[in-house]
């Protein structure tokens, strides 16, 4: 019985294997027009990294090309909100089934640290150009940095953990987004933060959300209805790790 089991596992979990490398094997990236479809992404900042912005007394401003910039602040001067509405350039989906598996956006926010003891020695960053990967759960984007960063292209700067979508309008919304060790480093560096703009930093575990809005252009030929790709569940990666336990288990005793 155990061989058996072991088997079934095993196959089971290369079925699996070979769905995944083979699901998005016709996926293509292109503009959103030459998708027939148009659209438009808002980030919005989370309070804490408001709080951590409002530590630092760094201020925030759109970079081009922006749709609709919000930046607001209280009566005290701290941040309210900050959110950027940019437009979707890009697109990466499936043609035959119109499974949506990421979109791109040009413009973002230029963020500027002044020289604040223990806090910042000043510095400025631009983040531009955010695509949402939506099945690696990354958000990459253009990193701009002062201190000596440049310019880091497609950079994964956030993942996230939560996705969810609506079907009128198409929508996308991606929640929770956490830095990465890289996107926390070009943070430090470029805004020029010392230890308490590095702990104002480090103490954000949600930097906000970012939600897609696409809408198919009426001149677009007919098809199967749009929709965006669901995120895998964590039983689909426990199968992929049983599976290939049970190769590597089944390699050895061949070898012995």
């Amino acid at each position: 019985m155990h061989p058996a089991i072991r088997l079934q596992h095993i196959a089971g979990a290369c079925a699996v294997l070979l769905g995944l490398s083979t699901a998005h094997a016709s996926v293509v990236t292109t503009s959103p027009l030459d998708a027939g479809l148009s659209g438009t992404a808002t980030l919005s900042f989370n309070p804490d990294l408001l709080g951590a912005l409002d530590t630092g007394r760094v201020s925030v401003a759109p970079n081009q090309p922006i749709i609709q910039p919000q930046v607001i602040r209280d009566t005290d001067g701290f941040y309210s909100s900050v959110s950027v509405t940019a437009p979707i350039t890009s697109v990466t989906y499936d043609p035959s089934s119109r499974e949506i598996f990421g979109v791109g956006t040009s413009g973002g926010l230029v963020m500027t640290a002044p020289a604040l003891k223990s806090v910042s020695s000043g510095g400025s960053l631009t983040v531009t150009d955010l695509r949402a990967d939506l099945s690696a759960q990354t958000i990459y984007a253009t990193v701009i940095g002062a201190n000596g960063v440049g310019t880091l292209n497609n950079m994964a700067l956030w993942n996230f953990n939560g996705l969810s979508s609506g079907t009128s309008p198409l929508s996308a919304t991606i929640t929770g987004l956490s830095i990465t060790v890289q996107g926390f480093d070009a943070f430090t560096k470029s805004l020029g933060l010392l230890s308490l703009g590095k702990a104002a930093l480090a103490g954000v575990t949600d930097f906000g959300t970012i939600t897609s809005t696409i809408y198919p252009l009426l001149s677009a030929p007919p098809g199967p209805d749009w929709h965006i790709t669901s995120v895998p569940e964590p039983t689909t990666y426990a199968l992929m790790g049983l599976g290939l336990a049970g190769l590597a288990v089944a390699r050895r005793r061949r070898l012995a």
